[in-house]
Parts: C-alpha cells; structure tokens; sequence
C-alpha cells in the first residue's frame, strides 16, 4: 500500500524526523493563503500523486511569489501528471503540497528496504541524492543491515551519517534521522521507507526534503490508522474492486485473464502463458477458499477488463473441492454473459466430478489436462 509525501512527512514528524513546513492544499485558494502562511520567499508547489519522478515530469515547482504559486496551482490541478512511474496514461491531480523554500548546501539519498538475499531489511544510503538510486554504481552505495527488532544500531548510524560526508552537530543529527527511519520502518511494517533527497542545509540542519512510504498489505490488520491513509483515486479501480472481495488482483497488459487459486500457481500460471507466446492480463489469485460469490466476482473483474480476449482458469482442489469448484465456474459464467473463449484446468480433489460437471454443462467451456495443455488452449483462443 501507497502513500502520499504528505502523509509520509506526518509520520516522519511523529518519529522524530525533520521535515520542512509544508500545508496541504485541495484549491488554488488554498495555495495562495498557504504561502503566506509559510512566510519564505519561495515556496515549492508540488503535486501529490502516488509516483516517482513528478519533479522531471513538471509536478514540483518554485514559486518567489504569491502569484507564482497560485499560477502553478492553477496549472497543476485537474491536470494529469505523466512520468516513468505512472505509464502513459499518467496520474490525476487532485492535490497539492506546498512547502517553505530552504537553503540546499548538499543533497543525499537514504532508505531502508527489504533486502531479499537476506532476508531482512537494509539501510541503503548514497552521498549523491535527487537521482534514482539504480542510476548510482554500487561502489557509491552505502548499505547497513538492521537487526529485527533491534533497529539500526548507533555505530552503524554514525557510520552512515560520515558515509554521506557530515560532520560534527550534522552527522550527529542525521545519525538520528537514520535511526530514527528504522524504528518507523520496523514499528509500521513498512516495505520501503525512502528519503529523495535527505539534505543538509546551509544552516547545519539534516532534513528529509522528499518522503516515500510503503507499507506491507498483508501486515494492516495491525496499522488500522495507516490503512485510513489509504487513496482509492490513486489505485487501481479493479483492484480496488477485488480487495473487498479479499481477491489478489494485479492489472497486467496481456489479453489473456488468469484465475488461479494460490499466489505460487498463478505466477506459474503467468508463466506458462507466456512460454507458449501469450501475454497474462492479470494476476488473480482467489484463494484456497474461494467460494461461489467470489468467483464470480474475479469472473466479473476478468470480463470487464476490455482487453482480455481468452480467460484461464487453473485451480488446484485442495481446501475446496474441484466439483464444488466447477459449480462456481458455471454459476459464475452464467451470471457475468460470458462473451470471450474460457479455458478451464481442474486438478485435485473430486478432479472427475468436476470436469464431468463441465463437459455436461452445455456452456462453452474448454477443459485441458494440464497446465501445458491449458495455457496452449489459451493462447490459441485468444488469437
């Protein structure tokens, strides 16, 4: 799960981390009485969206004067913000953050994300920031393990902070940054927590100019507040949808929808498909209790995605038998109209009562023997 900047720097602010006066605005109005407020004679307009790159993209601007910034507002919201995270079709502006102007003497790069070799998260640092992280060599990188649940302890902080080329009052104040972006990182469950740039200004002070949040999904039953922070315009409107339906559903750009029981059958799935020269549409996975509702449910997310020209369905029967399976196949495709070609793949539990439920259903439903035979159906049908 995503995040505003602004609500990142609500957390930054609540763990200890500097971050400059800013004031969140909804209209051009507000932006004209938020730099006054700030009271510095430049302010910076930046658009709020959940993606990277907005400050090349024209989504972060200066502004020396009340009317500058009101002209930046005006041009920025109800706009649509395009950069290399969004894709082509780009992200609605729907908000802006406006903050006081500082005096930038050097800017850094610091996060902290799960380092999947081993197996727990890492302190990534850089003395150069304002660029993406994967631009940098890894000679440049600096990178410290945290111990869970420990956090970063003080020598690697310090370590870090003189890494960066801080000194004294400096690198005392941004060893405490670091620590301090631990001990959020590990008390919300975060997945990534990044700091683009983490400067240090003329005055001495250590700050986090820009803020990045994630969060791990599988871990906000335990963060109820951090889910209200949650943007429905900034998602996906299908996978949305499939959430309240406790459905894993990832948007892809094939033609060919997937529904699959269990996360590591359905990127096997996708796999395959693609093996054989297809393209997945989606990533769906309905879970090993899927029941009649919920599959019809991803049916009706499959089906109304435009692009999907062939649906596969790859279910293993353990937990739900796959009789009990094929009637929610069929109940399913009789609700939703089904308009495009559906291929079927039943293993498992009353695997024969299940298929025998298909083939004498009288619908247009394709079985396949495996997984194999099932994704060549597939690629086929929707050609």
């Amino acid at each position: 799960m995503n995040i505003h900047e602004y609500q990142a720097k609500g957390l930054f602010r609540e763990a200890g981390i500097p971050v400059p006066r800013g004031i969140v605005c909804r209209s051009v109005d507000d932006v004209g009485r938020a730099y006054h407020e700030l009271g510095s004679a430049v302010a910076v307009v930046k658009a709020q969206i959940h993606a990277g790159g907005r400050g090349k993209a024209g989504g972060v601007r200066l502004a020396k004067s009340r009317d500058e910034a009101v002209a930046h507002a005006k041009a920025l919201l109800g706009s649509t913000l395009v950069t290399h995270q969004t894709g082509p079709e780009g992200r609605r502006v729907g908000l802006l953050l406006v903050e006081e102007g500082l005096k930038i003497a050097k800017e850094c790069y610091a996060a902290i994300a799960i380092d999947r070799r081993r197996g727990g998260p890492t302190l990534i640092a850089a003395s150069e920031g304002g660029v993406e992280i994967e631009s940098l060599p890894q000679e440049k990188l600096l990178k410290e393990p945290i111990a869970v649940p420990d956090g970063l302890f003080p020598f690697q902080a310090r370590a870090v902070a003189y890494g960066l080329g801080l000194k004294g009052d400096s690198a005392r104040a941004g060893a405490d940054l670091l620590t301090a972006l631990a001990r959020l990182f590990l008390a919300k469950d975060c997945s990534i927590a990044e700091i683009n740039p983490l400067v240090l200004l003329e005055d001495g002070r250590v700050l986090a100019l820009d803020a990045k949040i994630n969060f791990d999904e599988n871990a906000l039953f335990r963060h109820p507040r951090i889910d209200q922070l949650r943007d429905p315009a900034e998602e996906d409107p299908a996978e949305a949808r499939a959430a309240k339906f406790n459905l894993s559903y990832v948007s892809l750009d094939g033609n060919i929808g997937c529904m699959v029981n269990g996360a590591g059958l359905a990127m096997g799935t996708m796999d395959i498909i693609q093996h054989h020269g297809g393209a997945p549409a989606n990533f769906l996975d309905v879970g090993g209790g899927a029941s009649v509702e919920r599959v019809t449910e991803a049916f009706q997310i499959i089906c109304d995605d435009e692009n999907v020209r062939a649906i596969l369905v790859n279910i293993f029967g353990g937990i739900v038998k796959c009789d009990l399976i094929a009637e929610g196949i069929l109940g399913a495709v009789k609700a939703t109209k089904l308009k495009v070609p559906l291929v079927v793949r039943l293993e498992g539990t009353n695997v024969e009562r299940g298929r025998a439920l298909l083939r004498d259903s009288g619908l247009p439903i394709q079985t396949a023997a495996d997984m194999t035979d099932a994704a060549k159906k597939a690629v086929e049908a929707a050609r």
